[in-house]
């Protein structure tokens, strides 16, 4: 674990994943690949795919879902105190 926390630039906890993260994202929509292959933070598939399933489930089109990971993603690096420090 050790190994793993010394990569991460974050103050935000780490998770361990007991899925293959390459299947994971293989399995995803186009769109959603394409929006992690851009993302400033290093999501899962499986936390993507739970957003984006949500957000379709409600009614929501693939764009809107995008856009509700956006908002997700702001909203969490708003959280990390290493991100704030170096904004600044």
């Amino acid at each position: 674990m050790a190994r793993y926390n010394k990569n991460r630039a974050s103050t935000l906890p780490a998770k361990k994943r007991n899925v293959d993260p390459m299947a994971a994202y293989d399995a995803l929509p186009r769109e959603l690949r394409a929006w992690l292959q851009e993302a400033k933070l290093p999501w899962s598939a499986q936390s993507c795919k739970k957003i984006w399933t949500g957000a379709l489930a409600k009614g929501a089109s693939p764009q809107e879902a995008l856009d509700r990971l956006n908002r997700v993603e702001a909203a969490t690096l708003a959280r990390d105190t290493l991100s704030i420090q170096s904004a600044a």
